[in-house]
């Protein structure tokens, strides 16, 4: 298995754009959650035929992002299992892709999230759990990446690295989804005004002018 902070970053644009297929999106959380899949056991998960599967599995490990797990002795097909610990997308790759492929990218990866949504408003209706939660920060670059820093390693304390799979986990757990978006608040245009359209107290000295 690898080491659980070991971390793929991904930063080749066509590695990004491989990765924006629903099957493969799901094949990357199930084995990055810690699963060891072979085709056929991944192939139920993702809805496709083993062949299919296994096709996109192969993919994913043509870029280092799954590899083979040792083989089990039992004539069984060589299973699956996550390359890394975790596995990130650099902010370069999307810059690099462009606005439409690298939202082509989110959308796969928040493929679940509508009907994730869905089983929310279903479970607080029959009084079961559930949270979501909305706020708006005011950071600076060395605040979102400590933010940024904690709420990884708060992740990693229940996730994957625990441990904590689907084959192994407390006898009363059960899975949940947990989606971590920060988000811009504004535009890049917007976070930076114009000389002309700051007041005139917020200029350098040199954009200030005398008042006539």
């Amino acid at each position: 298995m690898p080491h659980p902070t070991t971390e793929l970053r991904i930063s080749d644009p066509r590695a990004l754009r491989a990765l924006a297929h629903p099957a493969r999106q799901r094949l990357i959380d199930e084995l990055y959650a810690g699963e060891v899949l072979t085709a056929t056991e991944a192939s139920r998960l993702v809805g496709l035929t083993p062949s299919a599967t296994s096709y996109h599995l192969r993919a994913l490990a043509g870029w280092g992002i799954v590899t083979r797990d040792e083989p089990s002795g039992d004539g069984r097909e060589r299973p699956w299992r996550a390359a890394a610990g975790s596995l990130s997308v650099t902010p370069e790759a999307h810059r690099l892709v462009g606005p439409g492929d690298s939202r082509t990218l989110l959308d796969a990866w928040l493929g679940d999230l509508s009907a994730g949504l869905d089983r929310l408003s279903e479970s607080v209706a029959g009084g079961g759990s559930g949270r979501s939660s909305r706020d708006r920060l005011w950071l600076t670059d060395d605040e979102y990446l400590e933010l940024q820093r904690r709420l990884e390693s708060l992740l990693r304390d229940y996730g994957a690295a625990s441990g904590r799979t689907r084959q192994a986990h407390p006898e009363d757990a059960r899975p949940w989804d947990v989606y971590a978006l920060l988000l811009p608040a504004e535009s890049r245009s917007a976070e930076s005004p114009s000389a002309e359209s700051r007041p005139p107290e917020s200029r350098s000295p040199d954009e200030a002018t005398d008042p006539a």
